[in-house]
């Protein structure tokens, strides 16, 4: 499987300043709060083998099981894929993405990039996705999640592939919010790759 990459880029530039190594983060996180990988497991809901795999860089996860991961943590997604200690929960705080710009993340099925990523500790995730997966057999496994999620396509038509309903096809202005308990995967279908929004909270 393709190794996780997840560049940063300086705020208010669209070029990428350096590779942030997910496996390395996920390790030392681990590591400071004086887990095994099978405490790891349980708090995360991930199987070890899983966990011990990202950690060496040798399996890509999918947003859904960052999110997962993350949640186990005790953190959102934007701060379990970030090195730096940015801003927080302040009142009155905002943060404008502009287009061509977000912080990316690519796994095996999707190019990510998630959207405010200077914001921390946010109640919600917002990511723009091109889904590059064509068929359910390119997950290595189905992810499950506590999160709720509303996704949008703007680009393309998108399956959804459930464990408890039939393929839900999704084109162009077509929305959807689910909650992400059940065994889900998401394809591309047509002559090009779809393009969604989604906002993850949970």
């Amino acid at each position: 499987m393709n190794i996780t990459s997840l560049e940063q880029r300086e705020p208010g530039t669209g070029g990428t300043s350096s590779a942030f190594d997910i496996g390395l983060r996920l390790s030392q996180l681990r590591r400071e709060r004086g887990w095994t990988l099978q405490q790891a497991s349980k708090r995360t809901g991930v199987s070890s083998s899983a966990l011990s795999k990202i950690e060496r860089n040798e399996l890509s996860p999918t947003i859904s099981t960052v999110q997962r991961i993350a949640n186990g943590y005790g953190v959102d997604v934007v701060t379990l894929l970030n090195e730096k200690d940015e801003s927080r929960s302040l009142a009155g705080r905002r943060s404008v993405t502009r287009a061509n710009e977000g912080r990316p993340y690519q796994s095996n099925s999707c190019a990510n990039t998630l959207l405010c990523a200077d914001l921390l500790d946010k109640r919600m995730t917002p990511i723009r996705t091109v889904v590059t997966a064509r068929s359910p057999d390119d997950y290595g496994s189905w992810p499950v999640n506590d999160a709720e999620i509303f996704v949008t396509v703007i680009k393309g038509t998108m399956v959804v592939h459930s464990e408890i309903y039939e393929p839900l096809v999704l084109h162009q202005g077509d929305s959807l919010y689910y909650d992400a308990n059940s065994p889900h995967v998401w394809t591309s279908e047509g002559p090009e790759d779809a393009e969604v929004v989604w906002v993850i909270a949970g």
